[in-house]
């Protein structure tokens, strides 16, 4: 008998979003996913994620085309969402936790995306990104301090569409010994 709560409800039932509507997220609702962010599990309670909430344009045109040209491609890889949600962390020889703490801080944000109605979509190639010149200069804009590394980003807005069902779970994903 599994025990069912709210919580456990929004867990199982998040969907990762890929069509959004251009209607901007309301500001308290992106409060609430950043503020969500910022409670997630690090190592040794250290904080060492930073999060960058993008909703310029022109800012987020220059992301689409950084992050296109790591891909390989013309689409747009943040799926015309209205808002980008930038993580950063301390570059894995100075912190090897930060691949780990910026990781829990986009579930934490993907999961209170979902809990107030938004739609998200984890998105990668940040640390390829932020690693050119290009991206430095744009991390210098944003006000963060040297030596970061780009672990991660969420598509964030409203779902233009509904959500795919759930995939089966693999048989055998998990064991208690």
């Amino acid at each position: 008998m599994k025990i069912e709560n709210e919580v456990l409800e929004c867990l199982s039932s998040r969907r990762s979003i890929r069509k959004y509507k251009s209607e901007q997220i309301k500001p308290e609702e992106l409060e609430s996913v950043l503020q969500a962010g910022t409670y997630a599990a690090t190592a040794r309670g250290c904080q060492d994620p930073w999060i960058v909430a993008v909703q310029n344009p022109k800012i987020i045109e220059r992301l689409v085309a950084m992050n296109a040209k790591v891909m390989g491609t013309s689409e747009n890889p943040y799926y015309d969402a209205p808002t980008i949600v930038l993580v950063f962390g301390s570059d894995t020889s100075v912190w090897p936790n930060s691949l780990y703490d910026g990781a829990l801080v986009l579930g934490n944000m993907m999961t209170a995306a979902h809990a107030i109605g938004l739609g998200s979509c984890w998105i990668n190639r940040e640390r390829e990104m932020f690693a050119t010149e290009q991206g430095r200069e744009l991390m210098r804009e944003f006000g963060l301090p040297e030596g970061l590394i780009g672990i991660g980003a969420l598509s964030l807005g409203y779902a233009d569409g509904e959500p795919r069902a759930a995939k089966p779970r693999k048989e055998g994903y998990y064991r208690i010994v």
